[in-house]
This record gives C-alpha cells, sequence and structure tokens, in this order.
C-alpha cells in the first residue's frame, strides 16, 4: 500500500491505477474509507465520527498535497510523504 502519511493510527495511501475521482484511503484498525481529495466527502467506507473528524480536518490541512500526490500516482511516479496531523 503506498503509505503517504499516518497520524494517530490512522494510514492514509493513493494507490497507483486507481480511478476517477480523485481520492484517498485511510485504514484505521479494521475501519477503513475512502475520501474524495476535492470536497473532503467520504465516498465509501464505514469509519466513526472521531475517525472521520480527524481524516477531514488533516486532509484539509493539506488538500493541495493529496491533489498533487494523486497527480504523481497517475504518472506511476513516487509518492510525496504528507506531515502527519499532530
Amino acid at each position: 500500500m503506498p503509505e503517504i502519511s499516518r497520524f494517530l493510527g490512522i494510514v492514509v495511501a493513493i494507490y497507483y491505477n486507481d480511478h476517477e475521482p480523485p481520492h484517498f484511503h485511510i485504514r484505521y484498525g479494521s475501519q477503513k474509507a475512502r475520501f474524495a481529495i476535492d470536497g473532503l466527502n467520504m465516498i465509501d467506507g464505514d469509519i466513526s465520527p472521531r475517525i472521520r473528524g480527524l481524516v477531514v480536518e488533516g486532509a484539509s490541512l493539506h488538500q493541495d498535497e493529496l491533489r498533487h500526490d494523486w497527480n504523481l500516482a497517475r504518472k506511476h511516479d513516487p509518492l510525496l510523504p504528507i506531515e502527519p496531523l499532530e
């Protein structure tokens, strides 16, 4: 899994060869979800409201970097790490 960030036990990843719309994946224990980069809405998954809030908070601070990593993944270039939410 192309992990780009990890904070408070939440793993953030963007997969190569993934489909539109631009999105990222999160995993927290057995909970998983996908979030759109534009709008930061949850596309699918099942995560607790607390984790969802943390994901949206962190992603809102790094939305441009997420979009940049999405574009890198589309070209099969190495992804850049994103600073974790503290």
